[in-house]
């Protein structure tokens, strides 16, 4: 009982004040499914694309003379920072292994910085065009050779043009992510 002060300053005691249940009707509303976790959804979508590149890569450079040859600059990277390191490099097989593996998880971390919000398809238009001008104008000055991606045009465009393709799988998948419900 709580006491309440009148106003000829007599004390008089009343009720608690009662609660009010909540009257909704509780099945009428349908339960909210919950969007997929956006951090899972980068992720995703940065494997796609790193997924595509890696696929069309490695079929375009077997069937074109002159096509990108990117796991060589993987392989070269690899194979120089283990002689930075006192290392031996492994043999041509097993770096063309690390070098594919290496590119997924790379190329996978970076295309998952598209995101899966509104702006995705320009994200991965811009990471993709970004990763394509760094793939043709990185290798030489980082002392990996320039013959790889950058022998001729063609080289030059088509490397340019992988991981712009990257970048708008990536788009697309964050896209179709963002409409997933569970």
């Amino acid at each position: 009982m709580a006491k309440k002060l009148t106003l000829r300053g007599t004390q008089t005691e009343t009720m608690e004040p009662i609660q009010k249940k909540n009257t909704r009707n509780r099945t009428t509303k349908k339960p909210k499914k919950k969007r997929m976790n956006k951090w899972l959804r980068a992720g995703l979508s940065g494997l796609a694309g790193a997924v595509a590149v890696t696929l069309v890569h490695e079929t375009v450079r077997r069937f074109y003379p002159d096509a990108p040859r990117m796991d060589v600059l993987g392989m070269r990277a690899i194979a120089k920072g283990m002689r930075y390191a006192g290392q031996t490099p492994p043999p041509d097989d097993t770096l063309h292994t690390w070098s594919m593996v290496g590119d997924i998880i790379s190329n996978g971390l970076y295309y998952s910085l598209v995101g899966g919000g509104k702006k995705a398809l320009a994200k991965g238009t811009i990471l993709g065009a970004a990763a394509g001008l760094g793939g043709v104008l990185l290798p030489g000055p980082m002392g990996l050779g320039t013959e790889p991606s950058n022998r001729t045009r063609q080289t030059q465009a088509l490397t340019i043009g992988y991981y712009l393709f990257a970048g708008l799988v990536s788009a697309a998948v964050a896209a179709s992510l963002r409409k997933v419900r569970r």
